[in-house]
C-alpha cells in the first residue's frame, strides 16, 4: 500500500517548478505562462496605482478645503433691525460674545468673527470678480494654507495695512506685492439719491497660494474694521469661522455649538458643503476597484488556459507519476502549484511595479507632461495643482489578496482535471 505524504510535500514544489520551466518544444505552455504572469502584473499594478491615486486625491481635496476654510461656519438667523420696520438683517450684533462662547467649547481651536462679501479688483485695464473674507491679522495667521510660509510671500505681518490676495488672481491682474489693487462694492455709500458704489484703493501685502486654485483666483482676506467699514457691516459681523481638533467628525460638535451660538444659529460645515463631491469620490472608488477586479480575473483566467495545455503535455508525465504511487491528491497540489507560482510571482511584480509607480508619480507625470507638451493636469478643472498619490496599506493589501486569491481559485478546475486522468489511458498511446 502507497504510503501517504503529507501535504505540499518539497518534490510536489520541485515538480510544479520543472514543469513551468517548459522546454522548447513546450513553447505554447511557456508563452501562456508568461502571458498569465505579464497580466496579473499589470492588473495589479493598475489596481494599486488607481486606489492610491484616489485616496491621495480625496486627501488632497479635503486637506486643501481644511487648510483654507472654517471647518464649521456659525450664522445668524436674520432678524427684524427695527421693530415693525419689515426690514431683516443677518448681521450679529454681539459676534464677540458668541466667538468667547464658541471658543470655550472642548475641541474648537479658534472661534473667528469674520465679514464676507464681494467686489470687483481691478489693476491698470484689468479687472477680476473676488470674494473678500474680512477677519484679524492674528486670525489669518491661523490659517494652516494662507499662513504658510512656503507657498506664499511677502509681509502677513503687515496685514493691518493693506491686504492679501489669491496667487491665481495676483497673476492675472498682474499684481505683486506692494502694487495698489482697486476694489469696488456695488453696496458702498447711502446718499440722498440711492446707494452709489464705494471704490477703495489697497496695497497688496502678501500673496498666498492655498493649493487650490478655486481659492487662489477669487480670494482676497482684508483686515476686520476695514471689511466692516467697506461693507457697512459697522458694529457686527457675517459669521463666526470654526475650526474643531477632528474635522472628519465635526458634526459631533453641532449640539455645542448651537448651545453657544444661542437663539437663531445656523451652521454649515465643510461636509455641508462638499459632502455630495465627496460621496461621488466614494461611489467612483468602488465602482474603479470592481472594473479593475475584472481585469484582475480575466488575466488570471490565462493561468486556466495555461495549465490545461499543461495538463494535456503532461498525460504522460502524469500517468508515469500515478503508477509510481502518487495520489490524486498529489498530482492536484502539483498542478495548483503551477498555478499559484504563476499568481504570487505576477501579484509580486505588480505589487513592485505598483508601489514604485504611486510613490514616483510626480516624477511619471512630469514626463508625461514633457512628452505632451504641458497642460496633460489642468488645475483650474481638477481644482489642484498636481495629481497626488497616497498609498493606504488596506489598499495595497486587498489588491493583493484578490489577485492572489483569484489566482488560487482559477487553478483548482485544470488541477482537479489533472488528478482525475486515468493513468492507463495516460500511457495507452505512449
Amino acid at each position: 500500500m502507497a504510503r501517504r505524504t503529507a501535504p505540499f510535500a518539497p518534490f510536489e514544489f520541485m515538480i510544479a517548478w520543472r514543469y513551468l520551466r517548459a522546454r522548447r518544444a513546450e513553447g505554447g505552455v511557456s508563452v501562456m505562462t508568461w502571458i498569465s504572469l505579464i497580466g496579473i502584473m499589470l492588473g495589479v499594478a493598475a489596481l494599486i496605482i488607481t486606489l492610491a491615486v484616489r485616496a491621495g486625491f480625496r486627501a488632497e481635496f479635503v486637506g486643501t478645503i481644511l487648510g483654507s476654510n472654517a471647518h464649521v461656519t456659525v450664522y445668524a438667523q436674520p432678524q427684524e433691525v427695527v421693530p415693525d420696520s419689515g426690514i431683516f438683517s443677518p448681521l450679529m450684533r454681539d459676534y464677540q460674545d458668541r466667538a468667547a462662547r464658541i471658543a470655550a467649547i472642548p475641541g474648537v481651536t479658534r472661534a473667528a468673527p469674520q465679514i464676507r462679501g464681494q467686489v470687483m479688483a481691478t489693476f491698470n485695464d484689468r479687472s477680476n470678480v473676488a470674494e473678500v473674507f474680512g477677519l484679524s491679522a492674528a486670525d489669518l495667521k491661523t490659517i494652516p494654507n494662507i499662513a504658510d510660509p512656503t507657498t506664499g510671500y511677502g509681509d502677513l505681518d503687515a496685514f493691518g495695512q493693506g491686504i492679501a490676495m489669491g496667487a491665481e488672481m495676483a497673476r492675472e491682474l498682474g499684481v505683486s506685492v506692494g502694487d495698489r489693487v482697486l476694489l469696488m462694492s456695488p453696496n458702498g455709500v447711502q446718499t440722498a439719491f440711492g446707494t452709489s458704489p464705494r471704490v477703495n484703493g489697497y496695497d497688496v501685502v502678501y500673496i498666498f497660494s492655498s493649493g487650490r486654485y478655486d481659492i487662489d483666483k477669487t480670494r482676497i482676506y482684508m483686515p476686520f474694521a476695514e471689511a466692516q467699514s467697506f461693507f457697512n457691516r459697522e458694529g457686527g459681523a457675517d459669521e463666526i469661522a470654526v475650526d474643531v481638533t477632528d474635522p472628519e467628525r465635526v458634526d459631533d460638535w453641532a449640539a455645542q455649538l448651537y448651545e453657544a451660538g444661542g437663539p437663531g444659529t445656523q451652521l454649515w460645515s465643510w461636509r455641508d458643503a462638499s459632502g455630495s463631491f465627496l460621496r461621488a469620490l466614494t461611489i467612483e472608488d468602488n465602482v474603479m476597484f470592481v472594473i479593475l477586479s475584472v481585469l484582475v480575473l480575466i488575466a488570471t483566467m490565462n493561468i486556466t488556459s495555461g495549465l490545461i495545455m499543461l495538463v494535456k503535455n503532461k498525460g504522460r508525465d502524469i500517468g508515469i507519476l500515478r503508477t509510481m504511487g502518487l495520489t490524486e491528491g498529489s498530482i492536484m497540489r502539483v498542478f495548483f502549484l503551477c498555478g499559484a507560482f504563476t499568481g504570487v510571482i505576477g501579484t509580486a511584480a505588480g505589487l513592485l511595479v505598483g508601489v514604485l509607480f504611486a510613490t514616483y508619480l510626480d516624477q511619471v507625470m512630469a514626463f508625461v507632461n514633457w512628452l505632451n507638451g504641458g497642460g496633460v493636469w489642468d488645475p483650474s478643472i481638477r481644482g489642484i495643482y498636481e495629481l497626488p498619490a497616497k498609498l493606504l496599506p488596506w489598499d495595497v493589501a486587498k489588491s493583493v489578496a484578490l489577485a492572489l486569491g483569484l489566482s488560487f481559485v482559477v487553478t483548482i478546475f485544470p488541477a482537479r482535471r489533472a488528478a482525475r486522468m486515468n493513468p492507463v489511458e495516460a500511457l495507452r498511446y505512449e
